[in-house]
């Protein structure tokens, strides 16, 4: 039996091989809650949206240039929609109509209120006039 037994590694050589922590893993446990909080509040307090492939385009062939006031008005329209627990929310700034994914912070395609004829939106779950 003792052929068999200096085959295995004993606890203590196993857990120095394995179960050593890395710098990145020490720096993360020494965060505490509050530290981890105030981290992603920061984050939400710059919330900013995403324009899709889709939108990008549409605003390009409609010809449609957002001024940095409006772009702000969008992200304010895309917080307020977010509050109230909408998930696909039609925006308004001006003439312009956006859809805006509000959980992925993403607007999914944008329209002047002229191209429009019937002004019908489908599958929002709300809206925000800005």
């Amino acid at each position: 039996m003792n052929k068999i037994s200096n085959q295995f590694s004993s606890i203590e050589q196993i857990t120095d091989q394995y179960l050593k922590k890395s710098n990145a893993n020490a720096a993360a446990a020494e965060l505490s809650f509050e530290d981890i909080l105030k981290r992603r509040q920061s984050v939400d307090e710059n919330f900013a949206l995403k324009f899709s492939k889709h939108a990008s385009m549409r605003l390009q062939s409609r010809n449609i240039e957002l001024s940095s006031e409006q772009k702000k008005r969008l992200e304010t329209g895309a917080e307020k929609a977010e509050a109230k627990g909408m998930k696909e929310s039609l925006v308004i700034v001006d003439s312009y109509s956006f859809i805006v994914n509000v959980s992925n912070k993403v607007v999914v395609t944008a329209m002047d209120h002229t191209e429009s004829e019937e002004n019908v939106y489908t599958n929002i779950d709300g809206a925000v006039i800005i």
